[in-house]
């Protein structure tokens, strides 16, 4: 749908656009390792990455779960091909591990009403979210799907989300492009979000 990947869009630029303000001081305490280019599901184009900020990308950072991940120690990494392909990477830590599970059961349960959210706040628009399955890494990690069709203007789009955990440090990652379910590579998503979480720490 037009509107959705216009929004993605617009959030891509705005964050190289500000890469300067977003990128702080580098710390010298370690800090949660990001998913490589080459790690996201494979593309007829390659994948390229931006630096990691910090902080969370413009609107909220997340896709169905806007304002959900905190920006304080949080940072974030966008992957783009030379399609209409692209994905996200945002990590937090936590302050205690509770803290970490109660993200997570948010991201979880935001990522599962999406659908129908986006139907209410989009007349017309048909969006369906889909729970795919657990991965056995760390604290564990859950996928879904989203499906989107806008009948007025014939555009379809499909999103794939993952949420992780490892201690006190969550990750969320998100695959979109134009078309269906039927064209999401769900398995080779899996092993990125398998790949994400196991990178952490």
């Amino acid at each position: 749908m037009n509107r959705l990947r216009t929004a993605l869009a617009a959030t891509a630029t705005a964050a190289l656009g500000l890469a300067a303000l977003a990128a702080g001081p580098a710390q010298a305490a370690a800090q949660p390792a990001f998913l490589s280019a080459a790690q996201m599901p494979a593309s007829s184009t390659p994948w390229t990455a931006t630096r990691v900020f910090s902080g969370v990308p413009e609107n909220g950072g997340a896709l169905c779960a806007p304002y959900k991940i905190p920006a304080q120690n949080t940072r974030y990494r966008e992957f783009t091909t030379e399609l209409d392909t692209n994905g996200v990477q945002i990590t937090t830590v936590a302050r205690t591990e509770a803290d970490a599970v109660k993200l997570v059961d948010t991201l979880r349960k935001a990522l599962a009403g999406c659908g129908a959210l986006l139907e209410r706040q989009n007349p017309g628009l048909h969006a369906v979210s889909a729970y795919q399955g657990r991965i056995a890494v760390e604290e564990g990690a859950w996928v879904y799907s989203l499906d989107t069709a806008d009948p007025q203007i014939g555009s379809t789009d499909i999103h794939l989300f993952a949420v992780g955990r490892d201690g006190r440090t969550v990750t969320y990652v998100r695959w979109g492009q134009m078309g269906d379910l039927k064209d999401a590579p769900v398995a080779a998503f899996r092993t990125t979000a398998k790949t994400a979480v196991n990178k952490l720490w």
